[in-house]
């Protein structure tokens, strides 16, 4: 009996309750971080996977090229973007050409900054049609890195590049005539261009062909 002379009666569930509400809130929680883990993992895999595939028309990325090379020849294009806000100039040297499946083709783009100061971009890039993706290989690519200029600075940049011949046994292929091979430069972010100067600073660093 209490001070007051009223009888105390604790509710014999009210204990199990509260442990159940923890753990509905930890295994709430729990699943709100593995959400937001996976939403950023999710970009990078999401690369990775159209880097394998050719999903999107992303183009594959080679270590050599064929032994030989094939029958079919197609007309590629080459498109050149900057995303607003990038103070830069860019164009393919060549807008197309024709390509036998198999060679081994080097091209160059050209970009020229017209900022009075350093800047730096990432190249994003596609292929159309999108099926053309799995069958344009990259060897190099200046797009594997992140380009910096200095003010008014221009640059060459080469991409070397195949056809692979397995895309005359894919019927999905057989009327596409021509591909396009299409960059666009996206300003860098302030902090990875940091830790890419700094990693540039490095004694094996290899600086870019300056025009």
């Amino acid at each position: 009996m209490s001070a007051t002379g009223r009888c105390s009666v604790t509710d014999p569930n009210a204990i199990p309750r509260a442990a159940h509400h923890r753990r509905t809130a930890l295994a709430v929680f729990g699943m709100a971080v593995v959400m937001l883990g996976l939403a950023y993992a999710a970009v990078p895999l999401y690369r990775v996977f159209c880097r394998a595939t050719g999903y999107g028309g992303t183009p594959q990325v080679a270590t050599a090229a064929p032994a030989a090379r094939g029958a079919r020849t197609l007309n590629v294009r080459f498109d050149a973007n900057v995303a607003p806000g990038l103070p830069w100039k860019f164009e393919p040297e060549t807008p197309e050409m024709t390509v036998r499946t198999g060679q081994t083709v080097t091209v160059f783009f050209k970009v020229r900054s017209t900022a009075a100061r350093d800047t730096a971009a990432n190249a994003q890039y596609n292929i159309t049609p999108d099926i053309g993706g799995f069958y344009f290989n990259k060897i190099a690519c200046f797009c594997f890195d992140e380009q910096h200029l200095g003010p008014n600075e221009t640059a060459e940049l080469p991409v070397v590049f195949f056809l692979d011949p397995k895309l005359e046994a894919d019927p999905t292929m057989a009327d596409v005539q021509s591909l396009t091979l299409s960059y666009t430069f996206f300003a860098a972010k302030a902090g990875a261009t940091a830790a890419k100067a700094a990693a540039n600073a490095a004694p094996d660093a290899t600086p870019p062909r300056k025009l």
